[in-house]
């Protein structure tokens, strides 16, 4: 899925608001994931690009900057307002879009604000997801599995210092998705979030606002047919949690998930999602094969036995990381979504053929400071998934001229450069081939300039 364009709504009080809107069905699934976003940017890592391209299969999705944050109006500190403003705010981006059919999903702080939109808003809302939530962010002799406000202040001052650091962001690993910790491109990607949501002063005057958030008293009075999800080893929040808060709720279910993270997208698994199709009465998808027309890109490293035994296991390691995030970046910026890495090759989709094009000359310009040469194959073709992996002629096909590429050479085959034509990309001949496994001979396209 290509990264949805950013539009922008204005509220009453002239504030731009940013969202994205993507997907298609008859219901809206709001996803409201706490204070740091940036719409375009939390694309750029698998783990939320997969997780929002699962609800799209759901219905149609909206994604919201709130007023302070990431692309929507930056206000100064001491205009930054409470989290009553930010339901107003969503109520007019559901108003902008036309949402008659609404799915509230909160997490961490977005699942305290969805219960109090849900409160005073009940007609707009059919139904609620609640993900690791709890009655509020400080703890109480009645509540007692928020923070303490001493160490959340601690905390505030060090983040006044840190944010937007890999030291910021490994720090809120430990508690928010440990899964990712061996992910040193979840590290990057999520000191990239924070630098790009906010400044560290306007982090912290967001986290201090939401530290007043307490919703056990509204709790009680959501009537909203609502299901509360929370893992089984959080560690931020504890099961206990979600178990009071579904409580609470006079027509709340409560279900428990194996796993340690307290962010949902980080583990955006079919066991995840099953409960997400049962709660919302959508039937789950038959198995079997699903074909349809789609761009393939293969890339791999020319010469990489020899190259990792020049510089050594240790070495060839950091420069293999390296290689895949300059990989992966070009293919978030192109809106291509990455299906399988073996070693030092990867293999992309894309919608459109010119986009998969220039992901590919990306690619090899990315990685040429790292002093590798990468080739790479793009093929325009019918492909079958089956059972969530992709195979058929289309795939053997882009494979295939992959192989046939040399260092720092992107080659095409005639259907992509038909497809492009009138992009402004140029090719020249590179000749008739005859491709293994594949009938016929193949004209292939060497793209230039």
């Amino acid at each position: 899925m290509e990264v949805p364009e950013p539009r922008y709504v204005r509220t009453a009080d002239g504030v731009s608001l940013a969202y994205q809107l993507f997907g298609r069905g008859r219901r809206d699934l709001v996803f409201l994931p706490g204070n740091a976003t940036q719409l375009d940017v939390m694309w750029e890592h698998p783990s939320y690009s997969v997780f929002y391209e699962r609800l799209a299969e759901l219905g149609r999705v909206l994604l919201i900057d709130r007023r302070g944050v990431g692309l929507s109006d930056r206000i100064a500190l001491e205009d930054l307002p409470p989290v009553e403003v930010h339901v107003d705010d969503l109520l007019t981006v559901l108003d902008a879009v036309r949402s008659r059919d609404t799915i509230l999903i909160g997490q961490d702080e977005g699942a305290m604000a969805a219960v109090l939109f849900a409160a005073t808003h009940p007609h707009r809302i059919r139904q609620l997801i609640s993900f690791a939530p709890r009655p509020s962010m400080v703890a109480t002799a009645e509540h007692p599995w928020g923070g303490d406000r001493t160490e959340w202040e601690e905390w505030l001052d060090w983040a006044a210092d840190h944010w937007g650091s890999e030291e910021s962001i490994v720090h809120d690993m430990h508690e928010m998705f440990p899964s990712l910790l061996d992910d040193p491109t979840a590290v990057a990607f999520g000191a990239k979030v924070q630098r790009a949501a906010a400044s560290p002063r306007a982090a912290v005057a967001l986290f201090r606002i939401s530290l007043d958030l307490n919703v056990a008293d509204v709790l009680p009075t959501v009537r909203t047919p609502t299901l509360v999800l929370h893992r089984r080893d959080d560690s931020m929040v504890p099961p206990a949690a979600g178990r009071a808060v579904a409580g609470m709720m006079p027509n709340a279910t409560y279900v428990e998930l194996d796993g340690e993270d307290h962010v949902m997208s980080a583990q955006p698994d079919d066991v995840l999602f099953d409960h997400l199709r049962a709660f919302l009465d959508i039937p789950s998808p038959v198995p079997g094969t699903d074909r349809r027309l789609a761009t393939v890109v293969f890339t791999d490293i020319v010469g990489s036995t020899e190259r990792s035994a020049e510089l050594g296991d240790t070495a060839w390691k950091r420069v293999l990381e390296a290689h895949h995030d300059a990989v992966r970046s070009q293919l978030a910026r192109f809106g291509g979504r990455e299906v399988d890495t073996a070693g030092d090759g990867f293999l992309a989709t894309f919608d459109g053929p010119a986009a998969a094009v220039r992901s590919a000359v990306g690619i090899t310009d990315a990685v040429r400071p790292l002093g590798l040469k990468v080739r790479a194959g793009v093929h325009t073709g019918e492909v079958e998934t089956i059972d969530g992996k992709i195979g058929g002629l289309g795939v053997t096909i882009g494979a295939r001229v992959g192989a046939i590429a040399s260092g720092s050479e992107v080659l095409v085959s005639s259907t992509v450069k038909d497809l492009v034509a009138g992009s402004g990309l140029r090719f020249e001949n590179a000749g008739e081939h005859q491709l293994k496994g594949v009938p016929d001979t193949w004209r292939l396209y060497r793209v230039i300039g």
